[in-house]
């Protein structure tokens, strides 16, 4: 089971810096979309190029030209890159393609995916790497969480792993990784923590305990 720390809210020093903090204790460090508005896919470079040994999840959030924007993210640096579920077959299969030219992973986000069951069926068979279900920051604060999706994608999904992302922290982890899912997306559960290496290690051992 990975650990992925999504970064949201910072600029590209500030990320570097929570990331130096927590690096032993994850395995991926995402490029949220704010991060890439504010900043561009230099911050997914300039990650990759301080901490190799991580990888690098780009949150495009990619809905059309699959193929290019997958292509831009891989020259970035970036080992993963994310396209919504709610987006057509033929832009996944895009994406799908041109990541398998670079060695780059493509997740696909289930966020506000209407039918997710059926969805996570069709999109399971088109080569993607990773399914991941997602409650998004409005949701949260309408009291939502991913958990109940978790377990419904879990029963469906055979050729991807899967992931979880949304509002998931400390007090949450047991129910999260009695799921088993292969990806656990953690966000200001760790950076926005004020002894965010504490965090982040204990979160890692509740992963590890799994």
């Amino acid at each position: 089971m990975e650990l992925q720390l999504a970064l949201d809210l910072v600029n590209i020093p500030e990320g570097k810096e929570i990331v130096g903090e927590v690096e032993e204790h994850i395995d991926i460090v995402e490029i949220g979309t704010p991060v890439v508005i504010n900043e561009g896919l230099r911050a997914v470079k300039e990650m990759k190029e301080a901490f190799p040994d991580l990888k690098v999840l780009a949150d495009l959030k990619i809905m059309d030209a699959g193929g290019y924007e997958v292509m831009k993210a891989s020259e970035a640096g970036a080992d993963i890159v994310t396209v919504l579920g709610a987006t057509d077959d033929s832009t996944i299969k895009g994406a799908v393609e041109e990541a398998q030219k670079h060695g780059t992973k493509i997740l696909v986000d289930m966020i506000n995916v209407k039918d997710l069951e059926e969805r996570a069926k069709q999109v399971d068979n088109l080569g993607v790497d990773y399914i991941c279900v997602h409650t998004g920051y409005d949701l949260q604060a309408e009291g939502e969480n991913p958990f109940a999706q978790l377990e419904t994608i879990k029963g469906i999904v055979n050729n991807a792993k899967t992931a979880v992302a949304g509002g998931i922290k400390l007090a949450t982890i047991p129910e999260v990784v009695a799921s088993q899912p292969d990806l656990v997306i953690v966000g200001g559960g760790i950076a926005g923590q004020d002894d965010k290496k504490s965090a982040a290690s204990q979160i890692r051992e509740v992963i590890n305990k799994a």
